[in-house]
């Protein structure tokens, strides 16, 4: 037993609260070393009364570890505990401090969940495991009123530039809302709608108006009613990092220097504000002098902010935040903000932009989720770049779970591309084939999935600006096909409750492999995908468990035999299944 391996911490993603009554406790230990471990749990003030050992099972594994996870139900809502570890024969008992051979005599330096404060536990909204999600770029979506096109509007269609404009606008979004409605769509994720002088918005002017080029307040608030009236959230883009260089008060301190009184509104190094060898004598999102950095450790600042999120919560009804550049924002700005928006909505969601691992904002007191990239890296790497195996993918993916909180992994935000990517068909050389098997495991897997619009009709595109590209409508441009796949693809996870809260388990990844198996379990609920991501067909083995399966996808029938203990399913170059039992 290599005890050097074996780690465990009280909080973070180790010990939390799943609910008001539940604990969840995990354990790290080698891989493949420990072949049984239980967690010796109690009340601190009864513990000789109450203590049980409560048996652990494997939660996720990665490349060098195995994660032991149970979820205990203390009566009184505070839990001490230890664990108890074998390997064979050998058993060693852990406390917070050392480990024993034998049960330790007095249970004072077991570890200890104090209290499940019910403020403390990350409470995610309901709503989110069940969504799908759609990504508009709303100046390249479609153009509903050319009243309000920016001057030197481009013809429909065009080449994206950094500086072009199309019209897009939110009367152009509320036209084509069927489009959404058919797909299966239940979220919209609006990328920045506020006045600015960019077509991508990021450079905000004024954080409690709409742009005039998308409409204005009444177009947003009609916009939101539109889209309630047909089941669909509605997500806003908030960049409170910072501003854009037309932000009144920032116009103020570039005009007034050290006499301005919004001076402290920014992090200035050196006045006059300028730009020296390439850096600005301000902090700024980069070294982007269009878009200066907000101080929001400054009082004004803040109570401007948390009015913001207000306003558009309580007044308009949107559902949500996406907050950009989440992680470069102090940690106490964000408690204050998830305050204001939970007292306007408790359902509403909170996402943090941020590209790497996350467990400090997701721990109750800031953000919901964030932007899963660690997600959309392992995805692409196994399905089109080919630079993870079949096991390789899987230790991706088991480590990820293993870094969060459940109820966060639950609502991620799961992404194949987006406005700051290449798109998915492009990343794929075109292969529909590939772009097919990739999304297939994005809407499989926990998490809320979303769609960057066009990815749907097939459209493509490299990095910034070519992936904003005009929205096709005449159905003559849009792979409908395509259209079809998704639209089938989100039906089947509204239809199947382990896809979108199960437990899940990889049963086939092998190292060197292009075979993938993996299960999704909910109480009796049992779905199994199978992925072949070769580019010739192969067969697949599963364990039948002794009943019929059924394609989700194709309705194709896999009868179990009694001579054989497993199904054999041949799947084409890339190819998939969605096997449910048979009822």
């Amino acid at each position: 037993m290599l005890l050097e391996a074996v780690f465990h911490r009280p909080k973070l993603n180790w010990c939390y609260a799943y609910d008001l009554e539940t604990i969840h406790l995990r354990l790290r230990c080698k891989k493949g070393d420990l072949t049984e471990v239980s967690a010796w749990v109690g009340d601190k003030y009864m513990w000789d009364q109450s203590k049980e050992l409560v048996p652990m099972s494997i939660l996720t594994s990665d490349e060098l570890f195995d994660y032991w996870e149970c979820a205990v139900k203390p009566p009184y809502r505070r839990l001490k505990y230890g664990f108890q570890l074998k390997s064979g024969e050998e058993t060693v008992w852990m406390n917070e401090n050392e480990f024993f051979t034998e049960e330790p005599i007095e249970p004072d330096r077991l570890f200890e969940y104090p209290f499940i404060n019910p403020a403390d536990v990350l409470k995610v909204p309901d709503w989110v495991k069940d969504a799908v999600f759609y990504q508009i770029f709303p100046e390249r979506f479609a153009n509903g009123n050319p009243d309000n096109d920016p001057e030197g509007v481009l013809p429909w269609g065009g080449k994206p530039e950094r500086d072009n404009f199309f019209g897009g606008d939110l009367q152009g979004v509320m036209d084509h809302l069927d489009h959404l409605s058919k797909l299966g769509i239940t979220a919209i994720y609006f990328t920045p709608l506020f006045p600015a002088t960019t077509n991508h918005k990021y450079d905000t002017a004024d954080y409690m108006a709409i742009d005039p080029h998308f409409g204005d307040l009444e177009t947003a608030k009609r916009l939101v009613r539109a889209c309630h009236d047909r089941g669909i959230r509605v997500l806003f883009d908030a960049v409170f990092n910072h501003s854009g260089k037309t932000f009144a008060p920032f116009v103020d301190v570039l005009e007034k220097g050290v006499q301005s009184q919004y001076k402290d509104w920014f992090s200035v190094r050196q006045f006059p504000l300028e730009v020296k060898d390439g850096v600005p004598t301000y902090d700024t999102f980069a070294f982007e002098p269009m878009m200066p950095k907000l101080n929001t450790q400054h009082p004004d600042v803040q109570k401007y902010l948390l009015g913001v999120a207000d306003f558009w919560v309580r007044e308009v009804g949107i559902d949500g935040w996406r907050l950009d550049v989440a992680d470069e924002v102090d940690h106490q700005f964000w408690r204050e903000f998830r305050k204001t928006v939970k007292a306007a909505n408790p359902e509403a969601y909170i996402l943090g932009e941020i590209w790497h691992e996350s467990s400090p904002w997701l721990q109750g007191d800031q953000f919901d989720a964030v932007m899963n990239y660690p997600f959309t890296d392992a995805v692409l790497d196994f399905v089109v770049r080919g630079t993870l195996d079949a096991k390789g993918f899987a230790e991706s993916i088991g480590r990820q779970l293993s870094r969060y909180p459940r109820q966060a992994s639950e609502v991620a935000f799961n992404l194949l591309d987006s406005h700051d990517t290449p798109r998915l068909l492009t990343l794929c050389k075109g292969d529909k084939r590939k772009m097919k098997l990739a999304a297939l495991f994005q809407f499989t897997y926990s998490g809320t999935p979303c769609i960057y619009y066009g990815d749907e009709v097939g459209l493509d595109g490299g990095a910034d600006p070519d992936c904003r590209k005009c929205m096709p409508w005449d159905p003559r441009d849009q792979d409908l096909e395509l259209y079809e796949f998704y639209r089938t693809l989100i039906q089947v996870r509204k239809d199947s409750a382990p896809l979108r809260t199960g437990s899940i388990r990889f049963l086939t990844a092998d190292a060197g492999g292009s075979k993938l198996v993996f299960e999704r379990k909910l109480g009796k609920e049992r779905v199994i995908m199978l992925l072949n991501n070769l580019d010739t067909a192969q067969t697949l083995t599963v364990n039948h468990s002794g009943v019929n399966w059924t394609d989700a996808l194709t309705g194709s029938i896999y009868e179990a035999s009694e001579e054989e203990k497993s199904l054999q399913v041949r799947l084409p170059a890339y190819g998939y299944a969605i096997l449910k039992r048979q009822i």
